[in-house]
């Protein structure tokens, strides 16, 4: 058995593999810490789980991959992860997502890696952190993260930053972590989990912005403000919103955000236009 200790975002989650799976898990080598017994979650790979009767309770698709979320007849969560028709893995966890554990029947990496993205929005859902779905740059010591649907043009946007404003750095392209501290301060973390673009730091920065983009054939942009920031950043946090104490705390997270950060809408093109715009306003107007 190997135990490997991981940090992001100050969450400490342990894994166990019942083999070496070092090569599988560079993603997660800047994010290795020491032992300790205060973590958030253990996961274990496990050869084989029970079989199972379980309840289905949703069923997410996106790009070829699907995620079904339900629970056994005894009540512990489950899960299963398809890339395309195939099944990846199946992840069976405690009620509180402080223990879980993972049978790998496909791909293995694409098994574990959302095995462990879920249980770790779930475990530090109550924690004031929030995993996002959003592509995030780093801008004179601040962080700017772009949010919308897939496709809408958030790895686009990070890269025309990156193209025609000096100084900008990638942080993570798929799914950083922001968590808001004891004093109020929010702060954007890199992660493991970069999707297509390997960008895999483990950096933080103090927020500068949070800007929801959409297409349009003109670049304008809209501060937000109350519901309609609350809004804008609720899609885009991942977490399961049918179970009622996980759902108060993301609604805590949310509600904070949309109070605490400067938050903007931004109707754009795919052009240098639109990051000068969006850089201009959120950067040295917030």
């Amino acid at each position: 058995m190997n135990i490997t200790y991981y940090n992001v975002a100050g969450h400490v989650f342990s894994l166990t593999t019942p083999d070496d799976h070092r090569n599988d898990m560079q993603p997660y080598e800047p994010f290795l810490t020491e032992a300790t017994d205060n973590t958030a979650f253990r996961l274990e790979i496990v050869n084989e789980l029970p079989a199972v009767v379980f309840h289905e309770e949703l069923r997410q698709e996106d790009e070829g991959q699907t995620i079904i979320a339900g629970h056994l007849v005894t009540g512990e969560p489950y899960f299963e992860f398809w890339l395309g028709s195939r099944l990846c893995s199946t992840l069976v966890s405690s009620a509180d997502y402080k223990e879980g554990q993972i049978q790998v029947k496909g791909d293995w990496v694409f098994g574990v890696n959302n095995a462990i993205m879920v249980m770790y929005a779930m475990a530090t859902s109550n924690s004031r952190t929030a995993l996002f779905h959003s592509s995030v740059v780093s801008y004179q010591g601040r962080a700017y993260m772009f949010l919308g649907h897939s496709g809408t043009g958030k790895s686009t946007h990070s890269q025309l930053w990156l193209k025609h404003i000096e100084g900008t750095e990638l942080v993570n392209d798929d799914n950083p972590v922001v968590r808001i501290l004891d004093n109020n301060e929010v702060r954007v973390y890199g992660s493991p989990w970069s999707g297509k673009t390997p960008c895999y730091r483990n950096v933080s920065y103090p927020i500068g912005a949070i800007v929801k983009l959409s297409q349009a054939p003109h670049n304008q942009i809209e501060r937000l403000k109350g519901i309609k920031a609350y809004a804008a950043v609720m899609p885009s946090i991942s977490g399961k919103r049918w179970d009622k104490k996980l759902a108060e705390g993301l609604h805590e997270t949310e509600n904070l955000l949309a109070q605490l950060v400067a938050i903007w809408h931004l109707d754009c093109l795919p052009d240098e236009g639109a990051a000068q715009l969006c850089c201009k306003h959120c950067a040295h107007e917030s």
